[in-house]
């Protein structure tokens, strides 16, 4: 059994609707998933001890928010080279976010991701949201 860290920026709450569904997804395919709010993670301590990592943020403004940009430098330090991840945001207009973080943690940390691409949706109880987001982490799980 693998143990994976969610970890969300939202303004609204429909990011975290969507983190909350994606750690549902990884826990029904049989593995662990800790959903934490991005303030709850304050240096690179505190993304040790996981097997897998999804990141997630909104899109506000065609950018994520700047607390999400603030933790990706801390989890640049984390050595998450190889480790199974994954990206998700909700969006109004846009919807940037997910995949400028999804191509950070593949190149710039090296991570293998999920072969979906990032996970995008207006928000989880949008008509299918919330199967995609359980399907969504089944494949991330599936990784380990």
């Amino acid at each position: 059994m693998g143990k994976f860290l969610i970890v969300f920026a939202t303004r609204s709450d429909e990011t975290k609707g969507i983190a909350n569904l994606i750690g549902e997804g990884i826990r029904i395919a049989g593995h662990e998933a800790d959903v934490k709010k991005i303030n709850e993670i304050k240096n690179e301590e505190d993304l040790k001890g996981y097997d897998g990592y999804v990141f997630g943020s909104a899109t506000y403004h065609g950018e994520m928010i700047t607390s999400m940009k603030q933790f990706l430098f801390i989890a640049e330090r984390a050595e998450l080279k190889g480790k199974p991840g994954g990206a998700f945001g909700a969006f109004g207009w846009s919807g940037e976010a997910p995949g400028r973080i999804f191509d950070t943690m593949a190149n710039l940390y090296g991570m293998n991701m999920v072969a979906a691409g990032p996970l995008m949706l207006k928000a989880s109880w949008v008509e299918g949201g919330m199967k995609a987001c359980q399907e969504y982490g089944k494949s991330i799980a599936a990784m380990i």
